[in-house]
């Protein structure tokens, strides 16, 4: 039995539900009114948290395939990058970097020898990332990595359903985020 089966994948550290905490009244004409902003910002707080808990997983993965050489977000951008030939512009895009952090991280990769970086044919001023076969190799890894799980979190075709439902919010959030902050919706009244 390996360690990935002894772990407990429920809600175990949920809250529980309080003396004074009702069940919602779904009886009420707007939606949001049922809306508890504790779990909206509970939920704000556990995506940072769960970024760094990944991080965290990762460092561990990497660890175990013997790799000291990058860290975890450089392993991030490998995945990103995966069979595809990318401009710096669409990794930074796909992965949301900095122009200066994805400078530092491409440096230790390129460094490393885990992606070759060279300039567009069309356009000089324009780099083209591809993995190495040492990219390729711990790409692999990671998916193995992410492949085992991705079984231990999912069981049963309800939890397909759960992690479908999760995606679809997180993503509507990523684009209610994006939206506020790239059209200034940030009137609250």
């Amino acid at each position: 039995m390996d360690a990935m089966s002894n772990l407990n994948w429920d809600d175990d550290d949920a809250p529980e539900p309080g003396p004074d905490d009702k069940p919602a009244d779904h009886t009420s004409g707007k939606p949001g009114e049922d809306l508890d902003l504790a779990d909206f910002h509970g939920m704000a707080r556990l995506i940072e948290r769960m970024h760094r808990r990944y991080l965290d997983v990762v460092r561990v993965g990497l660890s175990k395939q013997g790799v000291e050489d990058i860290g975890p977000v450089q392993a991030l951008m490998v995945m990103l990058i995966g069979e595809d030939e990318l401009s710096v512009r669409d990794l930074m895009e796909r992965g949301y970097y900095l122009g200066s952090n994805a400078s530092y991280s491409l440096k230790i990769l390129v460094d490393a020898g885990y992606i070759n970086r060279a300039a567009n044919q069309r356009d000089r001023r324009t780099a083209r990332l591809q993995l190495t076969d040492k990219g390729r190799e711990l790409w692999d890894g990671l998916r193995r990595m992410e492949q085992a799980q991705a079984e231990a979190l999912v069981r049963n075709e309800t939890e397909v359903r759960d992690l479908k439902a999760s995606y679809r919010t997180l993503r509507r959030l990523d684009r209610l985020w994006g939206d506020m902050v790239r059209y200034s919706c940030l009137d609250f009244d």
